[in-house]
């Protein structure tokens, strides 16, 4: 038994089989997922509460995002969860120079988002509206004066928000650059290549969230105003 145990590569000595260990990865990954749910639905919780409460504030915020760069990084990121998939893929049937591209591309776009992500965050410290004490000062030829406070609570759940993201952005470009070196020692194989399952389960995850940030955000007021 123990002959059979060690003869199985990728196979950890607390696991019976490799169906087993997998299934505990994955069922390891969606209870984490779950309570990453929870943590966000909190914060949806709260932009709804304050966008109900501030209706005229958050249509007036909304207006000092840009659509075309939040577009750009929703393509980005739906293009990214394709290429995921491939990987996945290309890891069940033992490709390994596939999988390493399809990582990479992966690794690629997610670093295109946060880079696309700094540009806009300095673009809203250049036009003093990041929200803290001593920062925020808009200019009130774009931005009713009576608005201002309004606009600091959505520019608040703006930051926090995508930054919360931004650095989930961050953890799994950390594990598909593990992947990639991995991938290129020959390290999956067609019956170990759950590591690849599980951290595409996280960056579907990722992706979904942006999915609901970018019209709670960036189009808020968009159908009232046409731009």
């Amino acid at each position: 038994m123990a002959d059979s145990h060690a003869s199985q590569y990728g196979l950890a000595h607390h696991f019976s089989s490799m169906e087993q260990q997998r299934e505990a990865g994955t069922i390891g990954m969606w209870i984490f997922l779950l309570t990453e749910l929870m943590f966000f639905g909190g914060m949806f919780l709260v932009y709804a509460i304050f966008r109900t409460t501030y209706p005229a504030g958050f249509e007036q915020g909304s207006h000092l995002l840009s659509v075309k760069l939040g577009g750009l990084n929703t393509i980005v990121l739906i293009v990214s969860s394709v290429t995921m998939a491939m990987a996945v893929y290309y890891s069940q049937i033992g490709e390994k120079k596939r999988l390493v591209g399809m990582l990479s591309v992966t690794l690629v776009l997610g670093l295109v988002f946060l880079v696309v992500k700094y540009f806009e965050y300095r673009e809203k410290f250049e036009h003093h509206l990041f929200p803290a004490m001593g920062f925020y000062a808009p200019d009130a030829e774009h931005l009713a004066l009576q608005y201002h406070q309004q606009v600091r609570v959505f520019l608040w759940i703006y930051f926090a928000m995508t930054g919360l993201h931004a650095l989930h952005m961050i953890i799994g470009a950390g594990m598909l650059l593990v992947l990639i070196l991995m991938a290129h020692k020959g390290r999956f194989t067609t019956s170990y290549n759950s590591p690849v399952e599980i951290c595409g389960l996280y960056w579907h995850f990722v992706d979904i969230v942006w999915i609901f940030l970018f019209p709670l955000l960036y189009l808020t007021g968009y159908h009232l105003t046409g731009h």
